[in-house]
């Protein structure tokens, strides 16, 4: 079987599919993030479910669901598909992020791994790339993630430079680990993928030589990670024109943590396939909610006597039935509906976006729509 499979380019913007043992994925996409195996915002997988909602990917989170409730006993419940309730693809981040954000609760990094305490009781806690890679073999998503470090992008050269050689060592024990995982007799998911990860911060020679290096792998796909942390959008694409022509094109490409409506758009420009992001979830549980025209704030008083769906074109749980002035009282009283409405339409408009998008690149019209949801989406908040 032929994992991934372009469909139609144009100039680097590209939709393909990729299949895998839970089902093909058709790209670009947007993953939705389940964190801790649940989306925030009283959102269950039954509604991601509905064919109308678009979802295609899970996206949870290794560090987290070790702290809470442990791998080896959701491993011993049947696997995260069967716990969660979902039998899509799941992607499993690797936990390198979070390990490596929980900079005051003594982390100490080695060769051989990461030392540091749990933030839930604080519990010392060893992670490197065999114990990374075990927790997500227990887990059993579909793709699992190298275990890498995310140096802060305003660190010295020389420090990130040395951090990217150890993550490519670290990406090496990952795949020894990984293969040797999925020949065991208990593995549930004995076809996990496994995704290496691009790093060097906003230094080029870095980013090149680490692309150029990973792309010898014979992986299943290719984040670039490290970006959305601070430096300028500008900076971000930059980094998207130099990498992504150097990745491997008949893998998928991983723009971690990316965005915004408006990053997702020019990073598929330049060749992106998967994307994630905590926006359209931690936003909605703040009243901010996603349209073709802008994001609007429905905290805000103009919308208090506001009969009009959040977006009169969607067709999502909260457009159809709900208003905004409706929503927004939902939200003052703190009422958890609000919340919950706020977000499905955010996971619903972003899903559905990328189907615009997949639908334009197939049919050659990819620059043109491009241009005009950029235009669209630059308006002010509202």
């Amino acid at each position: 079987m032929n994992e991934y499979k372009i469909i139609k380019k144009s100039g680097m913007a590209k939709s393909s599919e990729f299949n895998t043992i839970h089902g093909t994925i058709q790209t670009p996409v947007f993953m939705n993030v389940a964190t801790a195996g649940a989306i925030k915002g009283a959102v269950s997988c039954v509604d991601l479910k509905k064919e109308e909602f678009g979802t295609q990917v899970l996206l949870c989170n290794t560090y987290h669901l070790h702290v809470r409730t442990g791998d080896i006993k959701i491993k011993q419940l049947g696997g995260l598909h069967k716990f969660v309730n979902w039998q899509k693809p799941i992607l499993t981040d690797s936990g390198g992020f979070q390990v490596f954000s929980l900079e005051s609760t003594g982390r100490k990094i080695e060769e051989k791994g990461v030392h540091f305490s749990s933030h839930i009781d604080g519990r010392k806690i060893f992670m490197g790339p065999e114990e990374s890679i075990k927790i997500q073999s227990n887990l059993a998503s579909t793709i699992a993630m190298a275990f890498d470090e995310c140096p802060n992008s305003l660190e010295n050269e020389e420090y990130i430079r040395l951090s990217v050689e150890r993550t490519y060592r670290w990406l090496l024990r990952c795949i020894n680990e990984m293969n040797k995982l999925n020949s065991y007799d208990d593995t549930i998911n004995k076809n996990q993928m496994l995704f290496g990860i691009n790093q060097g911060g906003i230094i080029d020679k870095i980013r090149i030589e680490n692309a150029k290096e990973i792309s010898k792998l014979n992986l299943s796909g290719y984040a670039i990670g490290g970006l959305a942390v601070g430096e300028t959008h500008e900076q971000m694409y930059h980094i998207l024109d130099e990498v992504v022509p150097l990745l491997p094109d008949n893998k998928p490409t991983y723009l971690m943590g990316v965005g915004t409506p408006e990053n997702i758009i020019e990073g598929v420009d330049r060749g992106v396939d998967f994307f994630d992001c905590v926006y359209p979830t931690r936003n909605g549980r703040h009243g901010h909610v996603y349209t073709h025209n802008g994001k609007l704030n429905l905290f805000n008083q103009q919308y208090e006597m506001d009969t009009k769906a959040i977006e009169e074109e969607c067709k999502c749980e909260a457009c159809i039935n709900y208003s905004r002035a409706y929503i927004r009282h939902l939200l003052k009283a703190k009422e958890m509906l609000g919340m919950r409405l706020c977000v499905l339409h955010n996971l619903y408009f972003y899903n559905h976006l990328m189907e615009e998008i997949r639908f334009a690149i197939r049919n050659d019209k990819w620059k043109e729509e491009k241009n005009k949801l950029l235009e669209r989406m630059k308006k002010n908040e509202k």
